[in-house]
């Protein structure tokens, strides 16, 4: 998996993804506790409108900033939303009340909204073998575990001897660090108009790449929309969304509140959530040369639900010290189930449009996973600040149930079509034998000989000809 790094251009992109999640790692932990300062116990609804806010601005703006990236150098374009959420992380260690963290949220979001699909595009050109892309899918679900598995651990150091408003700092050193990183590097330009693609979804005479800036806006979502598999990875993303949200908005909530323990175990439990996704990460590329996507993909939203339906267990019994290391363990079986359905859904993509529509469909993808996450984050959150976790957590889990389902049912239909329609076959038909040769192999014969007499024998009753 690391031969990948290899490529000098690819290196020094995954160390600045590497580098930048570390740094978001420290915000998120560094955030819930701002929130917690600010909420106490209303923590997860600051929280969860907080984090809603943030799909907001990934839902509206990443699409607009598909339809123009073109016009920019992608490097460029990279480095500038790097600057900008420095600039942000730089003014929320100074927040006072929550709707500045709402606002300095929409503004960090809106950068990472431009800087992601932006991203996830380079890639493909970058290493454009099939074999190597699914390597570097899973060395990017590595750097997004680094967010939840390292960060949380370094935060838990710092939180030791600094205060937590300290960990923004972390956050602008880490977004600097990746400026740097993509400027070191000469990124590929991308493509604009359509190469043969055999075994590719057709998507239209005229590809995304060559339309007018106001259609390629639109053009991808219903690109990303038309094709089968990609629906259902939708309605897979939105099973990882119900048991992502529970972890990032409820965390801490669950270790102040529920169970009463230190500020330092937030980012351990953060911590169980990214080591199950990590381990998952590193061991599936393997497993996916010898199995198809779907294989993993459906059992592992059916498994978010179920591990919600045992928090929701754990959630309502009684006080007792077991609670936590069930806690611990609830969070990295939600971590491995999402890292087995993410890590996938970059192979998923790329083997469905062609290659000059990669970057208007990374949008699209990133714009509607995020309508999940919309819909994910305030469940959590809001539901959990009226109603009580329990009532949150049977939601959730009820969310991810159906979208398992929704998702089974949209793949089978695609595989449905996908068959092809058959018929007999005019050059050959199967020779049935007899029930006294019934031992003898089945062979194929011309269907007619070469003096023109038909030489097939038919067995007492009359069987069709074979496919």
């Amino acid at each position: 998996m690391l031969s990948v790094l290899r490529n000098r251009t690819y290196r020094h992109l995954f160390v600045a993804q590497v580098v930048a999640l570390a740094g978001t790692g420290l915000a998120t932990v560094a955030l819930g506790l701002l929130a917690y300062d600010l909420a106490g116990a209303d923590a997860g609804s600051v929280l969860g409108t907080a984090l809603a806010i943030k799909m907001v601005a990934y839902v509206g703006i990443a699409p607009v900033v598909a339809a123009l990236a073109h016009r920019i150098p992608r490097r460029r374009l990279l480095v500038a939303a790097d600057l900008a959420r420095a600039g942000v992380a730089l003014a929320l260690p100074f927040v006072g009340s929550v709707w500045q963290v709402y606002l300095l949220i929409f503004v960090l979001q809106a950068a990472s909204a431009t800087f992601t699909p932006a991203f996830q595009s380079v890639i493909p050109d970058v290493l454009p073998e099939e074999r190597d892309y699914t390597r570097a899918l899973s060395l990017s679900r590595l750097a997004y575990d680094t967010e939840t598995l390292v960060s949380p651990v370094l935060a838990a150091a710092l939180l030791a001897l600094v205060g937590y408003r300290w960990l923004f700092w972390g956050t602008v050193i880490g977004f600097l660090a990746s400026a740097v990183l993509v400027v070191s590097v000469v990124l590929p330009g991308a493509v604009l108009a359509a190469r043969s693609n055999p075994g590719r979804a057709d998507t239209g005479s005229r590809s995304v790449g060559a339309r007018s800036a106001g259609a390629r806006s639109l053009a991808g979502i219903r690109l990303f929309l038309s094709v089968p598999r990609l629906r259902a990875l939708l309605a897979l993303d939105l099973a990882v969304a119900a048991g992502g949200a529970m972890v990032i908005v409820n965390t801490v909530v669950y270790v102040r509140e529920e169970l009463g323990r230190p500020a330092g175990d937030v980012p351990l439990a953060l911590g169980a959530y990214g080591g199950g996704s990590m381990l998952v990460a590193l061991l599936l590329p393997r497993v996916l040369d010898r199995v198809a996507d779907r294989t993993v993909m459906l059992p592992a939203a059916f498994a978010v639900a179920g591990l919600l339906a045992a928090l929701a267990v754990v959630t309502t019994a009684g006080g007792g010290p077991w609670r936590w290391p069930a806690l611990l363990a609830l969070w990295a079986g939600l971590g491995a189930a999402g890292s087995l359905i993410l890590t996938p859904g970059g192979r998923l993509l790329r083997s469905a449009v062609p290659p000059a529509d990669l970057p208007a469909a990374f949008a699209a993808q990133f714009s509607l996973t995020h309508v999940c996450w919309l819909l994910a984050y305030p469940l959590a959150g809001w539901l959990g600040a009226t109603a009580g976790l329990p009532a949150a957590t049977v939601a959730l889990a009820v969310l991810a149930l159906a979208s398992a389902g929704l998702a089974t049912r949209v793949w089978r239909t695609e595989t449905t079509a996908a068959r092809p329609v058959t018929g007999p076959v005019p050059a050959t038909v199967t020779v049935r034998p007899h029930r006294r040769q019934a031992r003898r192999p089945v062979h194929r014969r011309p269907l007619h000989a070469p003096s023109g007499r038909a030489l097939v024998r038919h067995h007492h009753h009359r069987h069709p000809a074979a496919p």
